[in-house]
């Protein structure tokens, strides 16, 4: 009885687990595309002739962040419904 309970309280913490897993792969991506779009306008403001080289380096670099993090929330659910 007590190897039951103990089983179902590990099921339990590995849920919690990965939904918090997940909330720091989107607080970590929010972060990360916040860092990159304010060194992008800080560059700009300071060379405005190469805006269009930062602005395709940005979105780039954005899109995988954003990729990864994609890939992140998805393992954290995987692990919290299966």
């Amino acid at each position: 009885m007590l190897e039951l309970l103990a089983a179902l309280l590990a099921a339990e913490l590995g849920k919690a687990g990965a939904a918090i897993g997940a909330g720091l792969v989107a607080i970590g991506a929010g972060l990360g595309i916040g860092k990159i779009g304010g060194s992008a306008m800080e560059s700009m403001a300071r060379q405005p002739e190469v805006a269009g080289d930062i602005r395709g380096g940005m979105l780039v670099i954005a899109a995988l962040i954003e990729g990864v993090a994609l890939l992140g929330a998805v393992v954290c659910l995987l692990i919290l419904f299966v």
